[in-house]
C-alpha cells in the first residue's frame, strides 16, 4: 500500500491538489496518511463505523482526518466519492488507481528475484490491487507461477465475480478479515483479474483463525486476519500444495 500511495500522493501534489480523500478499511488509509503528510497534503480517510479501531488510531496518528460513515466499506466509498465531487478534493480509489496496483506489483518483482523457482503465489483478494499487481508481474516475468486469489467465504463478491466473468454484488459481509471485506467489485479491476489470476479460492473463518494462530506459534508473527488467508488456503487443501514451492503475502498486522 505504501509504495502505491507514495506515487499517488506525488501525483496529487503535481496536479496542485492540497486535499486528498480515500475510503479505506484501514491499510490504504494508513499508507495515504503517511505519504500525504510527507508531501504537505491534507488527507481525509472515510471508514465504516465498523472499521478496525487499531487501524483508525494509526491513521489519525499519521495526521489524517478520519470520518466514519455507513455500515461497511461500500458505504464509505460512496460517501468519499460524493465528498470529493462536492469540494474538489483529489479522490484515491484503491485498486482502480493504477498506482495502488503498481505499488503491490513490486512485491511480485521481489518474489521472483528472491526465488525464481516458485510454483505458486497465494494473494489475499479484496478490492484487487494486490492480486492484480502481483498477478501481472507473474504473467510478465514468471509465466510458470500459479497465482491464486484467496477470499473469505463471508465476503465472496470478487470470487463469485471472477468465476462468473461478470460483476456479482453481495448483500452482506460476515468475516473477521476486515481488510478484504467488500460487496461491490469494480468492473475494471475484475477485467484485470480475469487475465492475471489462475484461480480464486474461498476459505472459512475457522481456517483464517487457525492460520493466524499458526503464524504466531510457529513464526512468531502477529498478523491480521486478511494476512492469514494464504495459510488458511493451505490448511484447507494441503494435498493441492504438497511438494510445491508456495509463497503468500502477509499483508498487515493490525489486530483489534
Amino acid at each position: 500500500k505504501g509504495r502505491g500511495t507514495e506515487t499517488v500522493a506525488a501525483a496529487a501534489r503535481e496536479q496542485g491538489a492540497s486535499h486528498v480523500v480515500c475510503a479505506s478499511a484501514g491499510n490504504l488509509g494508513q499508507a495515504l496518511a503517511y505519504s500525504g503528510a510527507r508531501r504537505g497534503l491534507d488527507v481525509t480517510v472515510v471508514a465504516a463505523r465498523s472499521a478496525n479501531p487499531v487501524k483508525l488510531r494509526q491513521i489519525a496518528a499519521f495526521g489524517a482526518a478520519v470520518l466514519l460513515e455507513g455500515e461497511d466499506i461500500e458505504d464509505a466509498r460512496v460517501f468519499a466519492r460524493e465528498m470529493t465531487a462536492a469540494d474538489g478534493a483529489y479522490l484515491v480509489e484503491d485498486s482502480l488507481d493504477l498506482a495502488t496496483c503498481e505499488g503491490a506489483a513490486t512485491m511480485g518483482v521481489e518474489l521472483i528475484r528472491d526465488d525464481p523457482r516458485l510454483d505458486v503465489v497465494l494473494v489475499a483478494l479484496g478490492g484487487g490491487s494486490m492480486a492484480s499487481g502481483i498477478g501481472y508481474v507473474m504473467r510478465a516475468l514468471a509465466g510458470h507461477v500459479e497465482v491464486i486469489g484467496i477470499q473469505p467465504l463471508g465476503a465472496p463478491a470478487m470470487a463469485l465475480s471472477w468465476r462468473q466473468g461478470t460483476v456479482v454484488e453481495t448483500d452482506r459481509i460476515d468475516t473477521i478479515a476486515d481488510g478484504v471485506a467488500g460487496r461491490c467489485p469494480i468492473p475494471e479491476v475484475l477485467d484485470d483479474l480475469l487475465v492475471v489470476l489462475d484461480d480464486v479460492v474461498l476459505v472459512g473463518e475457522d481456517s483464517i483463525k487457525a492460520g493466524m494462530r499458526a503464524l504466531c506459534e510457529h513464526a512468531g508473527l502477529v498478523v491480521e486476519p486478511s494476512a492469514a488467508l494464504g495459510i488458511a488456503a493451505i490448511l484447507e487443501d494441503q494435498e493441492r500444495f504438497a511438494g510445491r514451492r508456495v509463497a503468500t503475502i502477509l499483508c498487515g498486522s493490525n489486530v483489534a
